[in-house]
């Protein structure tokens, strides 16, 4: 297929974090674009400021004319749609070209110097540190990022097509359409056993998008993948060494195989950040960027949206809002909150997100929010599934081993938060 050809794109799922950069890479680039999703957010409204028009009515007819032109229009769409939707049952049922997200992305990267973030967490911050030093130091890449960035105020860094930074998902095996030249894996914890079975399965499809990697891959030291490794204060090819804070920052060392750079100075809290930035080093160091002016880039990077995202940043009480969604992410939020505020309660409030993810992973997430002085559960989030008969946060909140835990069926104000007087 030739994008070039096309001059009407239909984004089905147009309000999902990795839809809505590609609908915003298309305008940019003068196509005309269009989508439906279920429902308004901050990021259709966004689309619409750039003059994508949006339906929220899943019904053909709400379809503009324009993008009803079968040799015109090109038809993409989530996995996170249900495959009943009327409007994408109608679009194949008229023949139109019909695309998910990732093959369109994997068209978009295949000509270009592909960069590829992967790993069942940590990709959108990584992919972010990257995509911003990729910018600072005028590589003139574009980045396809999973969060609305900081610095960016957007999911999408816009620059030229020679270059690619993009979160390469494992979720439905989005990855393996990429055809990454750089890449790198941070870890490979079981998720998305609706998709996978069996965690031999997740990793036999990280192995193959392993495989897909023309130049480099770099992994984090212990995964099952061969490559270039990357540790903190752990010999491996890439070393993060010295890591201290210092006025509220990290300050830490890195040696690569070709060099060596002091007193990194990196905003973002956590170890786990530290880890991250050490991996985009290396991968703008394989770009050919000096450590020098990758230490100067990192020193501007502010983060990305919901991923430890002061709310309210008082004496009395600090609201941290973050999107972690795995038990793992949940215990890295935990100890970060730990190691900045040692002397405080910590009250977490949390939604779980998709009723397989906590049916799966339902003792890992007692334990991992059992850690904190006091829990708050939520109504799961469902996203694209339907419910599971039994699976619940009530069920969930019976596993919590924790004297002070309770469920919500609607979201906590800051009132009821500052009546704990919690660090969150």
């Amino acid at each position: 297929m030739e994008l070039s050809k096309i001059h009407n794109i239909y984004f089905v799922g147009i309000g999902g974090i990795g839809m809505s950069a590609l609908a915003s890479y298309f305008v940019a680039n003068g196509k005309q674009v269009s989508g439906y999703d279920k429902t308004p957010t901050e990021v259709t409204n966004r689309l619409r400021e750039q003059g994508v028009a949006i339906s929220f009515v899943d019904d053909i007819v709400s379809v503009e004319a324009p993008f009803l032109q079968l040799d015109k229009t090109l038809v993409v769409y989530t996995p996170a749609i249900p495959e009943d939707s009327k409007i994408l049952t109608n679009f194949r049922q008229r023949g139109f070209q019909v695309l998910k997200r990732a093959a369109l992305l994997g068209l978009i990267t295949k000509n270009t110097i592909c960069y590829a973030v992967a790993g069942t967490h940590g990709k959108t911050t990584t992919s972010s540190i990257l995509g911003h030093i990729m910018h600072v130091c005028g590589t003139q890449a574009t980045s396809f990022l999973g969060g609305i960035t900081e610095n960016y105020h957007s999911n999408l860094i816009l620059g030229r097509d020679k270059i690619s930074v993009v979160e390469a998902d494992e979720f439905d095996r989005s990855f393996l359409q990429l055809s990454p030249n750089v890449a790198c894996i941070t870890n490979m914890d079981a998720d998305h056993l609706d998709i996978y079975g069996e965690q031999s399965a997740l990793e036999a499809s990280f192995k193959d998008f392993a495989g897909k990697v023309s130049d480099t891959l770099i992994v984090k030291k212990g995964l099952p993948v061969n490559g270039l490794t990357y540790a903190v204060e752990e010999n491996a090819d890439y070393i993060a060494q010295r890591v201290r804070i210092e006025k509220g920052s990290f300050v830490f060392d890195v040696k690569t195989p070709n060099g060596f750079i002091g007193d990194i100075i990196f905003h973002l809290p956590g170890r786990h950040n530290v880890s991250n930035a050490l991996v985009s080093i290396a991968m703008a160091e394989k770009q050919g960027l000096s450590l020098e002016e990758i230490k100067e880039a990192l020193s501007s990077y502010k983060g990305v949206k919901r991923r430890f995202s002061y709310k309210i940043k008082q004496d009395d009480l600090v609201l941290i809002d973050d999107y972690a969604h795995h038990p793992a992410e949940i215990e890295a939020v935990e100890n970060t909150v730990r190691e900045m505020y040692p002397d405080q309660k910590v009250l977490v409030i949390f939604q779980p997100h998709l009723y397989t993810r906590t049916r799966d992973f339902a003792d890992d997430f007692a334990r991992s929010l059992s850690s904190f002085d006091e829990v708050i559960l939520l109504d799961i989030y469902p996203a694209r599934e339907v419910q599971i008969e039994g699976v619940d946060s009530k069920w969930l909140l019976n596993k919590i081993r924790h004297k002070k835990k309770s469920l919500k069926t609607k979201s906590a104000t800051v009132n009821d938060i500052k009546s704990t007087d919690a660090t969150v």
